[in-house]
């Protein structure tokens, strides 16, 4: 039983080490987009952070209404990342007080 449960929680951290990317990604593209403006579609940086943050909002846009503004897609995704993030974390913790503190460190 112990050895299913180190696998659940690899699975866990490795989905919290997704979402935490993923939640990166958005905040990262938000903040420069701020700084660089108008020509933040020609800074290399933030095509980066686009193109890292595509899959997310793919699929944030393909679940929420057409009635939200595709410009409100990434404080969408932000939102359900923050929750998920939440709930991987209260998952994981639970899991360590299942199998001790030794397993999650």
């Amino acid at each position: 039983m112990l050895v299913i449960g180190k696998h659940v929680l690899l699975t866990v951290v490795i989905l919290k080490s997704l979402v935490e990317l993923s939640l990166m990604f958005i905040v990262g593209r938000f903040i420069l987009g701020l700084l660089a403006g108008a020509k933040r579609q020609t800074n290399v940086f933030w095509q980066l952070l686009d193109v890292a943050a595509k899959p997310t909002l793919w699929i944030t846009r393909k679940l929420s209404p057409k009635l939200i503004l595709d410009q409100h897609i990434p404080l969408a995704a932000a939102s359900w990342l923050l929750v998920a993030w939440v709930l991987v974390v209260k998952l994981k913790i639970d899991l360590c007080m299942q199998l001790g503190a030794a397993s999650c460190q």
